[in-house]
């Protein structure tokens, strides 16, 4: 894929569907070695807390599987497990660099055996309907040009009654916020991270992404659109970050 002259990607909004995905493959094939810790440093650790909430939102109550779309190192999948210890996690990801340090960190932690990752692609899937109790997606959907594919998908592999969970950062409307999140999304963020990797253009990228992706209300009425029912949303500081849960229809 070509970069623009300084070595940056071209806007979101001006990207192919088919431009985004080798854009999302090439950042996370080269951030793979510093992007647990740059998480948790840009978040002040914030996004180890929204991991825990979002777990304890899940509800297992017939299969006892847990499907963590766009797992990357698999942070989603090892707070599932460790807060739900009868669970079995299947972890999917398209980057194999980010699902190896994953598959390091799962036998770290002596999940091995109750946590699996494999490659595949979010909009088509490799299991078979009805295989899990809860699926869900954390900071990934909004890499995923084809949402409401990516969110039906969810809801066919996920029990009748079971759970569809998105946990994404979001653009906050509150406008006293906003000026001091756009600085620090596009001028502060970006800086940091380029003392720490050698692809700082990627975190240029996060944000643009951060900015692009839906409101909460529209991103519910999304969920809506892709067949789930009794959809909830939850702000998580100061809207940041938000949590959409959505229901598989019995």
């Amino acid at each position: 894929m070509e970069k623009e002259s300084k070595g940056r990607y071209s806007p979101v909004g001006q990207m192919s569907d088919v431009e985004r995905i080798r854009t999302v493959k090439e950042i996370f094939s080269t951030v793979t070695g510093k992007y647990d810790f740059l998480n948790h440093f840009l978040s002040l650790r914030r996004d180890i807390a929204w991991r825990r909430f979002a777990a304890r939102k899940m509800r297992f109550f017939r299969t006892g599987r847990f499907l963590d779309v766009a797992t990357g190192t698999a942070d989603l999948a090892i707070q599932a497990a460790r807060k739900h210890p009868s669970i079995r996690v299947a972890g999917l990801d398209f980057v194999q660099a980010m699902m190896t340090f994953g598959l390091m960190k799962i036998a770290s932690k002596g999940l091995s055996d109750r946590v699996r990752l494999l490659r595949g692609d979010a909009l088509a899937l490799p299991f078979s309907d009805h295989c899990f109790d809860v699926a869900a997606i954390a900071f990934g959907i909004r890499n995923i040009p084809d949402k409401i594919l990516a969110l039906k998908e969810m809801r066919r592999v996920v029990v009748p009654g079971g759970q569809v969970m998105v946990l994404e950062m979001t653009f906050p409307r509150n406008s006293l916020f906003q000026g001091l999140y756009h600085l620090y999304l596009n001028r502060i963020l970006p800086r940091i991270a380029s003392a720490f990797t050698d692809n700082p253009a990627a975190y240029e990228y996060l944000a643009d992404s951060i900015m692009n992706f839906p409101d909460p209300k529209t991103f519910s009425r999304q969920m809506e659109e892709a067949g789930l029912v009794q959809v909830e949303k939850y702000s998580l500081d100061f809207g940041v970050t938000y949590l959409h849960i959505g229901v598989k229809p019995s």
